[in-house]
């Protein structure tokens, strides 16, 4: 079960495509945060949903906002896909402990061993104020995480 509206985010370390290690801890006080679960780089789902994203991202991330992309793909296959896809934005590896961050989160589905379609809008203070989870064959809206961010 995902982690309910009003919890603290838990935090976590994590390295990006390029291999630096990135803490939910080091936006707090400084940017909401809007974590994005996918279950896997290059499948048809999963591109579309990075991509829309992609295509919103000035609206989406700014001085208030960073977007964190999160899958259990290795940082070597996520480098390769952010720069196939044209991607500026981090994404993060939950490669090893395997699935340990998707977890704690709530989302990860432990028979298909990826994390789900889950989505977390998290304040500056670090507290969850939004979240949508959706099934593997489910894409998500991103003009919801739009709507989630102006109501903080």
């Amino acid at each position: 079960m995902a982690i309910e509206i009003g919890t603290e985010a838990p935090d976590f370390e994590l390295k990006n495509q390029h291999g630096e290690l990135v803490r939910l801890s080091d936006f707090r006080g400084e940017k909401n945060v809007v974590v994005v679960f996918y279950p896997f780089a290059f499948t048809g789902v999963c591109t579309g949903e990075v991509c829309a994203i992609q295509k919103e991202l000035p609206r989406l991330q700014n001085d208030e906002v960073q977007v964190l992309g999160v899958s259990n793909d290795s940082p070597f296959s996520q480098r390769i896909f952010a720069e196939q896809e044209g991607l500026d934005f981090p994404l993060l590896s939950d490669f090893w402990p395997h699935g340990e961050v998707s977890r704690a989160y709530g989302v990860f589905d432990e028979t298909k061993g990826c994390a789900v379609r889950g989505t977390f809008v998290i304040d500056k203070a670090g507290a969850v104020r939004w979240s949508v989870v959706n099934g593997l064959p489910d894409a998500r809206d991103e003009r919801e995480y739009l709507a989630a961010l102006g109501a903080l």
